[in-house]
């Protein structure tokens, strides 16, 4: 063989064995992709993240700090007490000693022998002579209604099931180990729907009330209905969580629940349904931020340096941003947007000038133009995060639920999961007693009364 063919033979191997490194390359920084560098949820990770190890505190014992104020928890007031009893000295025990008008009081909850009440509702027929009809006297709607389960035990039911993320059949283990009842499972499903019919008025005027607001943070998950893959999405707005299951991921269900005309900021991540709605609409929307630099720090930990160079620099453009942002209280305003500014510009001076690798080129598209505004809209406008966290915090529950129900069986099954899910989120939010909102839903439904509102 000639030098020219060995040349030849040579450079094609190289070729080749380069493609094969680039390639492996590539498949190394997909593997070590997880939820600490990358928009990937934590139950994705094969392998746990490392955590950072805390700097240990020696010579410190558990429980309170010196120093530190005791907390306590105030005692009972005189009408919250049912039975006081009272231990004194016997006769020849307190000989020689004076009683003194003070006591050790120690105050215990304890529950009664028996937790229930059946009331039997009796409705006295009437025979007319004259045509042989019975006539039955009327019974309230909320009892007809109610049927086994009272206002309160139904709304019971429904808390266990919706806020405690309890089983159909750890709830009837409940009332039977506890309370000596047994009930049937088809009686606790009966009941969690009697509620979710009560709860429709509420769930329905938020669906109205959504597309006005100014300001909504959207995120989705997924849920699984008869081992069909759906989406739960939720809507967060300052005053309430809105939930909705869909079969769809895409842009349809934001045209479908905020609408066309929809005039606020959503804020969310840079899923391609929000790209897409916010591009049919023009509709402003805040990326968040956290995403961006999960992102950056994927870029940061590859194997390639020039890569992992720039996506270092952009780091450290953002630790500068947010390390302001918390400083925000103490600058003036003018100040603040100053340095904002000056943060952003260095930035997007740094992003827009990419290592010549595909991976830092795709990253670098979404900042240009004015698709940068996109993830700097918190500066002009001070009320929006420029994160989607809050977001991200409200669907929490509903991944904990997921992963304890397995799902849905039935459209009645999501209805349901909708309605309690914005129920309970919204009562948080507004600092509001769950279990009396959905009792005082259920007798509005039961006897025809005014519902309560979640609309503040």
């Amino acid at each position: 063989m000639d030098k020219d063919a060995i040349i030849k033979k040579q450079a094609a191997e190289i070729k080749t064995l380069k493609e094969t490194i680039a390639r492996l390359e590539e498949e190394i920084a997909r593997l070590k992709k997880d939820s600490s560098n990358s928009s990937n949820p934590p139950s994705s990770d094969i392998v746990k993240p490392l955590k950072v190890a805390r700097k240990l505190v020696r010579n410190r014992k558990r429980g309170g700090q010196r120093g530190h104020r005791k907390s306590s928890r105030q005692p009972f007031a005189p009408e919250q007490i049912d039975e006081v009893i009272e231990y004194e000295f016997k006769q020849r025990d307190a000989e020689g000693l004076k009683p003194l008008d003070e006591w050790l009081v120690i105050q215990q909850i304890e529950l009664p022998k028996k937790m229930y009440r059946v009331i039997e509702h009796r409705a006295r027929k009437y025979l007319d002579p004259a045509t042989g009809q019975i006539h039955i006297a009327p019974i309230p709607d909320e009892i007809r209604k109610g049927g086994l389960l009272s206002a309160d035990v139904t709304t019971a039911v429904a808390f266990m099931k919706g806020g405690c993320h309890m089983s159909y059949t750890t709830i009837q283990q409940l009332f039977k180990e506890l309370m000596q009842l047994d009930i049937s499972r088809g009686t606790l499903c009966k009941a969690t729907q009697k509620v979710s019919q009560a709860l429709h008025l509420s769930y329905d005027q938020l669906v109205q009330r959504l597309p006005q607001e100014s300001q909504v943070g959207v995120d989705e998950t997924g849920h699984h209905d008869d081992g069909k893959l759906h989406w739960t999405w939720c809507f967060d707005t300052p005053g309430y969580s809105l939930f909705r299951i869909d079969k769809s991921r895409g842009s349809n269900v934001l045209e479908e629940t905020l609408g066309e005309d929809f005039a606020g900021i959503i804020s969310a991540d840079y899923w391609g349904a929000y790209r897409k709605y916010a591009r049919l609409f023009d509709v402003r929307v805040q990326y968040c931020m956290a995403h961006l630099v999960r992102d950056i720090r994927f870029l940061a930990e590859h194997n390639i340096k020039k890569l992992s160079r720039w996506a270092n620099e952009l780091l450290a453009w953002l630790k500068k941003l947010f390390a302001t942002l918390h400083r925000r209280q103490e600058l003036t305003a003018t100040g603040f947007i100053r340095s904002m500014e000056r943060i952003k510009a260095g930035f997007l001076r740094r992003m827009r000038r990419p290592p010549d690798h595909r991976l830092a080129k795709k990253l670098a598209r979404r900042f240009t133009g004015k698709a940068a505004d996109d993830y700097f809209r918190f500066l002009a406008a001070p009320d929006v995060e420029p994160t989607n966290n809050g977001t991200e915090r409200q669907i929490r529950s509903v991944v904990i639920d997921r992963r304890i129900t397995q799902g849905t069986r039935g459209d009645m099954g999501m209805r349901w999961c909708e309605r309690i899910w914005t129920i309970l989120a919204t009562c948080r939010k507004q600092d509001r007693n769950v279990f009396e909102f959905i009792h005082e839903s259920v007798v509005a439904h039961w006897s025809k009364q005014k519902y309560p509102s979640l609309i503040c």
